[in-house]
């Protein structure tokens, strides 16, 4: 038998995922605490914090793609122009990214590429994680798209 009770559980669930603006992985710890200690209360509630839990492990490792993809393009696009401290001259920086090159240009797109992606992923789990809090609390089961099923 589904009741308010379970309902709110399951809402909880999600909307404690939006915990990581609030500490560091709030994403995962909160989602998980509260999951694991009412599992056992029903079914709703244990396939709710599946999805959640298994939610926000997807967006990690999307996150973590995305920044394996940005990284070379940080070090070759804007550490290439960078003159480092030699030890026995002093330090002098040169971060002069010539925009007006191709080279320049390119990277400068790709940045502003990759940086959008990021802005876009984090609204985008935001409100994935409103649609299924609004979700649960009317009871209805949610299952949050682009998610690897890691918890079955």
């Amino acid at each position: 038998m589904l009741t308010t009770h379970h309902k709110n559980l399951a809402a909880v669930i999600h909307l404690s995922a939006l915990s990581k603006f609030i500490f560091p992985l709030g994403n995962f710890i909160m989602p998980l605490i509260f999951w694991t200690m009412n599992k056992d209360k029903s079914d709703f509630i244990d396939k709710h914090g599946k999805q959640a839990i298994n939610f926000q492990i997807s967006i990690l490792l999307y996150t973590m793609i995305i920044g394996m993809v940005s990284v070379p393009f940080f070090l070759f696009g804007v550490l290439d122009h960078a003159i480092f401290p030699d030890i026995f001259d002093g330090f002098h920086y040169d971060f002069d990214m010539d925009i007006s090159s191709a080279y320049g240009v390119q990277m400068a797109i790709i940045i502003f590429v990759i940086i959008l992606l990021a802005f876009a992923a984090t609204i985008l789990e935001i409100i994935f994680i409103i649609i299924a809090t609004s979700k649960a609390n009317q009871g209805e089961t949610y299952k949050y798209p682009i998610t690897i099923n890691f918890l079955k």
